[in-house]
């Protein structure tokens, strides 16, 4: 590191923006760019003949003896939080990945050179802590009294903003709220008490979040595009995952909204998950963490210290009606459209979503016979036919084509795709039916009918669905798709699904309702929905978990790509007993131990191939 001062002033530690390169290294700050220059902070700094971006790590450190340091470059602008930068180091070693990736999430898109003005006081619009409400905003009583109860989500129930104060302590919370509720008096009550952080699921989700919070008076920063305000300090930072990683200086709390949403995990490596993300920084900054979740999995409820729930009565109130259509002894003619939905279809007073969820979806087979589904008599997962023989995709189980009910070997395959969906809905309900998948991108793009067929993507299009008018029902045309799809939380997403379409068309206290079709009515899934009880399904699915050694039981990771055999025999070699290394097919490898901390201890052990490997820590879809 030959440069032109011999003796600098003063030192930076920085980490140099260079994919695969994880070394710290110190350079001089010119007195010109010191009064610039803070932990956290963006620069350039010469690196093998070229200028490269980097983060200011520590600022001043000492210098090492026997080295003349090169100078900064330039400083680009103010960067992530020092508490970040350290924070970007523990996820690095719980996800096996390098801490350049997380630090880009932490920083702003474009420089920032300068900050806005900043919180003058703890709060802006938000009642402050033991003030009164303004007129018109917050609950008419005491949150907790009975004068204010009534169905969470009503303006003033109290209910959200009562389980905040409940659980108003360090540690990291499950607050089990209904579908329907009110996330504005939730953060609102958080922000109270002085800056909150709040993670929501989808960029839409934050953006409605925002404008109601700011319509109640809070200053609010949406990430990405407000990083600036937000490092300058707001009342409430809102964001989607990637707002774990948001400024928030002062913070009092951090908020996690559908802490069961799968679109809270990251699917690039390293595959960091926003819950435990905020509640690794929340320990630190010795704060409250709030999960908010209808249907809180096993890892959540694993991982929190305490689970808060509202009343009984309340949490009825906030799940929809349920209407269950049990297939097994349904006219097979009619196939996937039962006279229910059919009725419910050609009601043309009603507004009507309908989920059929193809992509990646296990082959389904039923029995002529008899009509129930396939399942294998092991583990109760679905099996497909191949070869000769039906074999269960989640424990690898063979048996021959018959029925394990009636013992016919008369089986049919369930197979029929949303655009076929759609052509034939449209002709039962006789009326114009519009499709909405994925691919559906844009408002403009989502059809002007009444009626709507898709994936489960038609349920995130929550906001622009109800500016249409309430929505009456939302149907699953073949739900038993989700409850034995072949994964370890196949029964958990399905329940999140359903809690989704509760969203959709309101609680008990409207005349929406949620339609499943299936084959399996006594399943927990349906009895959880149903009841509005879904620790039910937390009770049913525990001793399955502990006794297949699945998650939050152990910590799982799969290795895949050209250099995963190399890190698989890498890994066998540790001689570590805690360590299981299975293959899984097609060049991929499952890596189980008994916690995390020994399954990121053991993947940091052992050298990364030269060849590409990717580390999937925590696989959502296994």
């Amino acid at each position: 590191m030959a440069g032109a001062l011999a003796a600098p002033a003063q030192v930076a530690r920085v980490l140099p923006e260079v994919a695969g390169f994880d070394r710290e290294l110190d350079y001089a700050v010119p007195a010109e760019l010191a009064a610039d220059v803070r932990a956290g902070s963006i620069v350039r700094v010469p690196l093998q003949g070229r200028t490269v971006r980097g983060w200011v790590l520590a600022f001043p450190v000492e210098p090492q003896d026997g080295f003349v340091l090169r100078p900064l470059a330039k400083v680009v602008g103010w960067g992530p939080e020092p508490s970040l930068c350290d924070l970007a180091g523990w996820a690095a070693w719980r996800w096996a990945g390098r801490r350049r990736s997380l630090l880009v999430t932490a920083s702003p898109l474009t420089s920032v050179r300068q900050l806005p003005p900043g919180r003058d006081g703890p709060l802006h619009g938000a009642s402050a802590l033991g003030a009164p409400p303004a007129p018109g905003r917050g609950p008419a009583a005491n949150p907790g009294s009975a004068s204010s109860a009534g169905p969470v989500g009503e303006r003033g129930s109290g209910e959200a903003r009562q389980l905040v104060q409940d659980a108003w302590r360090a540690g990291t919370h499950v607050l089990r709220l209904p579908p329907v509720y009110s996330a504005t008096d939730l953060v609102e009550a958080a922000a109270e008490h002085g800056p909150v952080l709040v993670v929501a699921p989808t960029n839409g989700r934050a953006s409605a979040g925002c404008a109601a919070l700011r319509r109640r008076g809070a200053t609010v920063a949406l990430l990405p595009g407000d990083w600036a305000l937000a490092r300058a300090g707001t009342d409430v930072v809102i964001g989607a995952r990637a707002a774990a990683w948001g400024p928030c200086p002062g913070l009092a709390s951090i908020v996690v909204l559908d802490a069961h949403d799968e679109g809270l995990v990251q699917e690039q490596a390293p595959t960091w998950d926003a819950p435990a993300v905020a509640r690794e920084r929340a320990r630190r900054s010795a704060v409250p963490c709030l999960w908010v979740t209808a249907c809180p999995t096993l890892e959540l409820l694993a991982a929190a210290d305490d689970v808060h729930a509202p009343s009984r009565a309340a949490e009825r109130a906030g799940w929809a009606r349920l209407q269950v259509i049990d297939q097994r002894r349904s006219d097979p003619r009619t196939g996937l459209y039962s006279d229910e939905l059919v009725s419910l279809l050609r009601d043309g007073g009603q507004r009507v979503v309908c989920v059929l969820n193809r992509k990646g979806r296990a082959l389904l087979l039923d029995c002529a016979a008899c009509g129930e589904v396939a399942r294998c008599e092991h583990c109760a997962g679905a099996v497909r036919l191949m070869g000769e023989a039906l074999t269960c995709r989640r424990c690898g189980r063979s048996r021959p084509q018959v029925c394990a009910s009636c013992g016919s070997d008369a089986l049919r395959s369930l197979r029929v795709g949303v655009t076929r969906a759609r052509e034939q809905l449209e002709a039962l309900a006789g009326r114009p039916v519009g499709e909405v998948t994925a691919l559906t991108a844009g408002k403009e793009d989502l059809p002007g009918t009444d009626v709507f067929v898709g994936t489960e993507a038609v349920l995130y299009r929550e906001s622009e669905l109800r500016r249409r008018g309430a929505v009456g029902a939302v149907a699953f045309l073949d739900f038993d798709q989700e409850l034995l799809a072949p994964r370890y939380r196949a029964a958990e997403e399905a329940l999140a699904l359903l809690a989704r379409a509760s969203r959709l068309v309101g609680g008990r206290g409207r005349d929406g309702r949620v339609l499943v079709q299936t084959r399996l009515p006594g399943h927990p899934v349906i009895e959880a929905a149903g009841l509005a009880g879904p620790q039910r399904l937390s009770e049913a699915e525990e001793p399955v978990r502990r006794a297949l050694r699945l998650p939050p039981f152990s910590a799982l990771a799969v290795l895949s790509g050209a250099g995963a055999t190399e890190l698989a025999a890498g890994l066998g070699m540790l001689g570590d007993d805690r360590i299981e290394v299975n293959p899984i097919g097609e060049g991929r490898w499952a890596v189980r131990a008994p916690d995390h901390a020994a399954l990121a201890d053991a993947l940091g052990a052992v050298e990364r191939p030269g060849e590409r490997v990717r580390a999937e820590v925590g696989p959502v879809r296994f």
